[in-house]
């Protein structure tokens, strides 16, 4: 049976971020009552409407490891979505704490919230890099061991134990999403920024971490919310896990190729080597969705459809001369 929504304000983490704006768009067309909890670190108001464009919609600017100053925020809640997190993978391997600080701790403190507050459902967005270096091509949600190479992937799985414990332990429903790359036009991070960025520097000149032959899946943000509302619409588990993704992958080479193309195709491309792009990459990355997709949700676009689609976006937002 689908599940019954609960009806009441809706509790959005990080929701000034890429995926967290968007998500409060998508709840406010839905009639929702929207609160919005984001440090800016990551995310800018600008990405949100204004008040007098959505008058449901609130803002506290907060660190999630201090509860006391937003912990009113989850009272009457019908449900919580917590996007809030270290936006840059890499950032994690420079400095150890921030992933523990901003994943792991900031996760039990707004399920420490949820609980308080008897907010009967949370909804989490997790990271495929659980998975680590998979043997198996889709990855199905039931892989396993799971080895992260990253503490940003670390993290990320202590949490979704977090949240599943806490689910069982207090009666709540929880969600939580695998996310392949999501990109999209309020991104801030990825290597289509990093590679935007690098020949605003330097147009002659792209550099690109790694052999080029990283081949990952890449979703837009409005499909990945997309996906989210069908699954918390319809699925009713206690526990509800899903991979978002495409069903096809794309390599690091063909991007920077399409990147440099939209540049004038001047630039040359220059590859550093070795299988990983970084400390913690994850070279080869293909999910399987046949579970979210069972609920009636299919990605639009292939990951070259996505990636095509947001290269034009950001070389207009850019002005880029091609």
């Amino acid at each position: 049976m689908p599940a019954s929504r609960p009806s009441g304000p809706v509790v959005v983490t990080g929701g000034a971020g890429a995926i967290g704006s968007t998500l409060v768009r998508a709840l406010l067309e839905r009639g929702a009552e929207v609160r919005v909890i984001d440090s800016l670190v990551g995310g800018a108001l600008a990405h949100l409407p204004s008040s007098t464009e959505a008058p449901r919609l609130s803002f506290v600017q907060a660190d999630l490891r201090e509860p006391d100053t937003y912990g009113e925020v989850f009272r009457d809640a019908a449900e919580v979505w917590h996007l809030a997190a270290n936006p840059d993978i890499r950032m994690g391997t420079e400095n150890p704490r921030i992933d523990l600080d901003n994943g792991t701790l900031a996760t039990f403190h707004v399920l420490e919230a949820t609980r308080k507050h008897d907010v009967p459902r949370i909804v989490f967005s997790s990271s495929s890099v659980v998975y680590g270096f998979p043997t198996v091509f889709p990855t199905p949600e039931d892989y396993g061991p799971l080895e992260p190479r990253s503490l940003y992937g670390a993290n990320k799985l202590a949490a979704e134990g977090l949240v599943s414990a806490y689910a069982h332990s207090y009666g709540t429903t929880a969600f939580v999403f695998r996310f392949a790359n999501i990109i999209g036009p309020r991104m801030t991070h990825g290597v289509l920024v990093d590679f935007f960025d690098k020949l605003r520097r330097d147009p002659a000149r792209l550099e690109v971490l790694g052999d080029g032959r990283q081949a990952k899946s890449y979703l837009r943000t409005e499909e990945c919310v997309a996906g989210m509302l069908m699954a918390t619409d319809r699925a009713n588990d206690r526990v509800n896990l899903f991979n978002l993704g495409t069903r096809d992958r794309i390599s690091v080479r063909e991007i920077a190729e399409k990147v440099v193309a939209a540049h004038g195709g001047r630039a040359r491309i220059e590859y550093t080597g070795g299988e990983a792009g970084w400390v913690g990459d994850i070279p080869q990355q293909l999910l399987a969705i046949d579970r979210i997709e069972r609920l009636g949700w299919h990605p639009a676009l292939t990951s070259e459809g996505a990636i095509d689609q947001t290269i034009t976006e950001m070389a207009d937002a850019r002005k880029c001369a091609p």
